[in-house]
C-alpha cells in the first residue's frame, strides 16, 4: 500500500500546484486624463475614442483638468 501512496500523493500535490496558476493580470487603468489629451481638440477626440468600454471601471477624474475647446474647428467624430 505504501508504494502506491507516494505516487498518488505526488500527483495530488502537482494538481494542487497547477490549480494555483497566476492567471492574467490586467493592466493598470488610469482614472485621470493624460496631459497629452488636453493639447488640442483633435488630441482629446483621439484619446477619448481609444478608451475601452467598461461599465465596471471607475469614472474619470476631471478635477483640475482644463479640456481644450475651439471656436473654429469642426466637431470631430469619436471613432470606435
Amino acid at each position: 500500500m505504501k508504494p502506491l501512496a507516494t505516487p498518488i500523493a505526488a500527483l495530488v500535490g502537482a494538481a494542487l500546484l497547477a490549480a494555483c496558476g497566476g492567471g492574467d493580470v490586467p493592466a493598470p487603468v488610469s482614472d485621470t486624463v493624460p496631459p497629452s489629451a488636453t493639447a488640442s481638440t483633435d488630441a482629446l477626440a483621439q484619446w477619448a475614442g481609444a478608451q475601452a468600454e467598461d461599465d465596471t471601471r471607475e469614472p474619470l477624474r476631471l478635477d483640475g483638468v482644463e479640456l481644450p475647446s475651439s471656436e473654429t474647428a469642426e466637431p470631430a467624430p469619436l471613432a470606435r
